[in-house]
């Protein structure tokens, strides 16, 4: 039995089919972590119906503004939902880089899979705020002729 078999094996996310069988494609022991990780920080809280606490609320700080504060408060609360929710882990070390591009936060996730000790990291960047040219083109008015 191999010495990473409590990590398991799943079907890979995001979703893919292997084109040598066509079934699913799958990934196993610490490629399997790492999407599991990646996973609770892309689901909403209260996003799954069976599972209302499982995610995290990373979203929630799309809008916030970058101060030390309020990235600590965000470092924390992900550092908790990860380790509530993913129980292969043992420790996680959350960094942020905000020098990288304006309007854009790297948040490095690095954590320690329990059963090999084995450390890993995960980068997920995060869009803060929209740019004026990024936003979507809105026409100015309305043509009501074309609703009467």
């Amino acid at each position: 039995m191999p010495e990473n078999s409590f990590l398991g094996t799943g079907m890979k996310f995001p979703p893919q089919i292997n084109p040598a069988t066509g079934r699913f494609a799958v990934s196993s022991e610490e490629e399997s972590v790492k999407e599991a990780v990646y996973l609770i920080l892309m689901t909403q809280k209260t996003e799954r119906f069976l599972r209302p606490r499982f995610g995290s609320d990373l979203m929630s700080y799309t809008f916030m503004d970058i101060n030390t504060t309020s990235v600590n408060m965000m470092i924390r609360s992900l550092t908790e939902q990860i380790l509530s929710n993913e129980p292969r882990i043992q420790s996680v070390a959350i960094t942020t880089d905000e020098q990288v591009r304006e309007g854009c936060l790297l948040v490095n996730i690095d954590y320690v899979i329990k059963s090999s000790q084995e450390e890993d990291r995960l980068t997920v960047p995060f869009y803060l705020n929209v740019s004026p040219e990024d936003e979507a083109y809105e026409p100015e008015s309305y043509e009501n002729e074309q609703y009467e």
